[in-house]
């Protein structure tokens, strides 16, 4: 019988896709012998209901060029063409009814969404649904005290563990919550329109991939919002 695939899911709105979406994805991909790694733009995040978003195309596009050249990053449309608001619990259930046969599914989450999980539509559904992996930095204090004894049973902290180590904690149809700190890449999407909106184009280039930066440098993205 061929050994079942694992799929990780990267849900985000990726405007844009920077490099340490991008250092996630290859780390958590080796780590734990991820097979696909799925991003999934959201058409509008729920909790940026109010926020200026680019354009779906631009944020796909974006995405696209930035995950070019490695064949395990790939993109879902699954969201962009959803409702007008797609909640992970939702996202989660498409995708375990395409994949649960033959794959094992891996949520992807940054600490910051870990600590809001509560607060997210149907959460404790979304914690049975999938493994979870919380990528979170050197040295930061994990806890699960909020997701209730139950759940917190079910974290398995791998920071500092191989990939075979890690591999041997994982149970078909026994979703654990995986932590892990193999990313070690800071960078945020708002420090990338930053120097786009300042016209630095070194920065750009280091804080995404030269590609994504042609891309906003040639639409002339972001150069029209206000955040600090």
């Amino acid at each position: 019988m061929d050994q079942r695939k694992r799929i990780a899911i990267y849900g985000g709105t990726f405007d844009p896709v920077h490099s340490g979406h991008l250092e996630v994805a290859r780390s958590v991909s080796q780590l734990f012998a991820i097979d696909e790694f799925l991003f999934v733009p959201a058409r509008v995040a729920p909790h940026k209901q109010d926020a200026q978003v680019s354009s779906a195309i631009a944020r796909y596009a974006m995405l696209a060029l930035g995950t070019q050249g490695d064949p395990k990053l790939c993109i879902s449309t699954f969201e962009l063409e959803g409702q007008a608001t797609q909640y992970t619990v939702d996202t989660l259930r498409h995708f375990r009814a395409q994949f649960e046969e033959f794959a094992d599914l891996f949520f992807v989450m940054g600490a910051d969404s870990w600590t809001e999980i509560t607060s997210w539509r149907d959460w404790e559904t979304v914690l049975s649904l999938v493994n979870h992996i919380v990528v979170t930095r050197p040295g930061y204090s994990f806890s699960a005290e909020h997701v209730g004894p139950e759940l917190a049973a079910r974290v398995a902290d791998v920071r500092g563990m191989s990939g075979t180590g890690v591999s041997e904690l994982i149970e078909p149809g026994r979703p654990k919550i995986f932590v892990t700190d193999a990313a070690m890449c800071e960078v945020s999407a708002t420090a990338v329109r930053r120097a786009a909106r300042e016209n630095r184009l070194d920065d750009l280039s280091r804080l995404t991939t030269p590609a994504v930066a042609e891309y906003i440098t040639k639409y002339r993205l972001y150069r029209n919002t206000n955040e600090q």
